[in-house]
């Protein structure tokens, strides 16, 4: 998105209701995490993308760790995380990266990257050289992968697949008919395919949602159903908070008892696992989502 076109959303804010109140990151463990993340010269989108729960999930020594950089190709509206041309992918990255969860004592490691549209294999042998070093270096630890798109390129996608973490994730993110301007070079269908061939390639898959971009009620249930007919095993949906003035506004604040009723309409649809809530996201609790 443009600066012209960012400029040009109304940016009048909503207040922001009690039940957003956040937890300060304190304790020993978050401390060490910190210690960590810092010596051995970790992205993790807890920081880039200024996630809520940094503080809960840290101070219970546990993170989400961000390969390939922490420089995007693309520009999403909602997106904390910098974009531009990335550095050139680290082959020593993996295996850092998987020291590091052997050394934090990490039982279940969630794992995303930036999207990397400038290599040809949009860096899904990075992700897959990761899979395998943390398999290596830490075996009893299990994973949760969140991943881009790979552009529609389905061979890249496969060597995801080859490598079978124990659960794989790629996000919805919004609406159909929001998709253009919250995720300016992705595509509704396009994420909804990666979906139903990670099923297809036998993987427990993950997406989510958020909620408060301007998107009405029927469009979240035909998103949730449309989620549900590509089999996607576990559904998380949280309110989108703007990371910046210059990312999207929020159009307005989802109330808990909303979010309440979508988790059941999700499970009413068949998905295994859902969590839904204002403070929720992508990795939230998501040790809990190993059924």
């Amino acid at each position: 998105m443009s600066d012209t076109e960012l400029n040009a959303v109304p940016q009048q804010r909503v207040p922001k209701p009690k039940w957003l109140r956040v937890k300060l990151p304190t304790g020993e463990n978050y401390r060490k995490v910190r210690g960590l993340v810092d010596q051995h010269q970790l992205h993790t989108i807890c920081e880039s993308g200024n996630c809520p729960n940094m503080g809960e999930c840290w101070g219970e020594g546990t993170a989400t760790f961000m390969i390939l950089g922490n420089i995007c190709t693309r520009s999403c509206g909602f997106c904390a995380v910098a974009t531009g041309k990335p550095l050139e992918a680290d082959p020593y990255e993996p295996a850092r990266v998987a020291k590091s969860i052997q050394l934090m004592g990490v039982k279940h490691a969630v794992i995303t990257s930036v999207d990397r549209d400038d290599l040809s294999d949009g860096g899904s042998i990075i992700w897959a050289e990761t899979v395998k070093a943390v398999r290596r270096i830490s075996p009893g630890t299990t994973m949760e992968t969140l991943i881009p798109d790979f552009a529609g390129k389905w061979e890249n996608l496969q060597n995801i697949i080859d490598a079978a973490p124990e659960i794989v994730s790629h996000n919805l993110e919004t609406v159909r008919r929001l998709t253009k301007q919250v995720r300016i070079q992705a595509k509704y269908d396009r994420s909804l395919e990666v979906l139903l061939r990670l099923k297809n390639g036998g993987m427990r898959t993950k997406s989510g949602v958020m909620l408060g971009l301007g998107e009405s009620e029927d469009e979240v249930l035909e998103t949730i159903e449309d989620l549900a007919s590509v089999k996607v095993d576990i559904l998380t949906l949280g309110q989108y908070l703007q990371p910046t003035p210059k990312h999207l506004p929020v159009a307005d604040f989802i109330t808990p008892e909303k979010f309440a009723e979508y988790r059941e309409f999700a499970l009413g649809k068949g998905f295994r696992y859902v969590e839904s809530g204002p403070l929720v996201r992508s990795s939230y609790h998501a040790e809990k989502h190993l059924f």
